[in-house]
């Protein structure tokens, strides 16, 4: 099987001019090298295309694929992480993740928790902040929390995201509205226990492989798995597995909103409980980093004692099945 590799290298981006923040989600070298070997492992013979701009030169050129591994993150709005997948659609080349309505729907946060909220699935109160004048439509009870609503890796996330007032409130919205360029989400802040599930596959099929806790150490910006925490995660979070109540509740949750989000193949998803204990989703991520050290998923594989190339393997079955069938 020939698979082609999408991606966004960061360091093709860092050379444009682009800053650390601007460029956070964007995959290292080694990161395309461990995918790279994982599907040689598997048998399978790679290509590395790279990122919309190469797969487009590529498709003129009349390159074709078996499959393509795609996790391009894309660079400029909404749909930015649909657009690599909108194009395999358009040729008739299968890919492994999710597709472009569950990719732009998923990366505006504010449309995934609707979608999720009328599903019936718990997520905090919630309000999506467009321009300064809306913030006195936020009629929630404090504290609050505010972030970008499609952003990743914690960006435009800091220990000033929870609000205890409507200044703190007005104040952190003028401030993510001016610099992110984006609307802003401003949902009830839950003070209980947070966790990230792992999930591979695709449906009835979809599984979790593992379920941690995020536990912030001391010196961290506390509240949130925010984007200096998740950058310096080494030195300032605890991963912890979870076992128990908490834990099934967290991946009931967390698979039933998978499906309902129609996500596919392996990503992670975000939940957090409030005061009673009562789980929520925060948010899904349906395109995975997959560094084989520093990403949430490949984390939740190390500690349930699962090889990097199994989960690789996983992936690209469900993709499999998904077009076999």
């Amino acid at each position: 099987m020939r698979v082609g590799i999408t991606y966004d290298l960061r360091d093709d981006y860092l050379a444009l001019g682009l800053g650390e923040e601007e460029t956070a989600e964007f995959d290292r070298l080694e990161t395309i090298d461990a995918i790279d070997q994982a599907l040689k492992d598997l048998g399978c013979a790679t290509d590395r295309i790279g990122n919309v701009r190469s797969l487009t030169a590529r498709l003129a050129r009349g390159d074709r694929w078996d499959l393509v591994f795609n996790i391009a993150e894309g660079l400029q709005g909404y749909s930015r992480e649909a657009q690599v997948p909108a194009l395999l659609d358009a040729f008739q080349i299968p890919y492994t993740f999710s597709d472009p309505l569950a990719l732009a729907m998923t990366l505006h946060k504010g449309m995934a928790k609707h979608v999720v909220r009328d599903s019936g699935i718990p997520t905090p109160d919630f309000i999506v902040v467009k321009a300064y004048r809306d913030i006195a439509q936020v009629d929630l009870p404090f504290p609050l929390f505010a972030k970008p609503v499609a952003e990743g890796t914690g960006k435009g996330i800091s220990a000033a995201s929870r609000l205890s007032s409507r200044h703190e409130l007005c104040s952190q919205c003028a401030r993510l509205l001016s610099e992110y360029r984006q609307p802003v989400l401003v949902e009830a802040y839950l003070p209980g226990r947070e966790f990230t599930v792992g999930i591979v596959g695709t449906d009835d099929e979809a599984r979790a492989v593992g379920i941690m806790e995020v536990i912030l150490r001391n010196g961290a910006e506390q509240h949130s798995y925010s984007y200096l925490n998740k950058k310096r995660f080494e030195e300032f979070v605890e991963y912890r597995p979870v076992v128990g109540e908490e834990a099934d509740q967290a991946i009931e949750i967390a698979l039933a909103a998978w499906r309902v989000l129609e996500c596919r193949d392996g990503g992670r998803l975000d939940l957090r409980a409030d005061a009673k204990g009562q789980i929520h989703f925060l948010e899904v991520n349906p395109l995975p980093g997959m560094h084989p050290e520093s990403s949430d998923l490949p984390i939740l594989c190390t500690m349930s004692g699962t090889p990097y190339k199994d989960l690789v393997r996983w992936i690209m079955e469900s993709a499999r099945r998904r077009v076999s069938g």
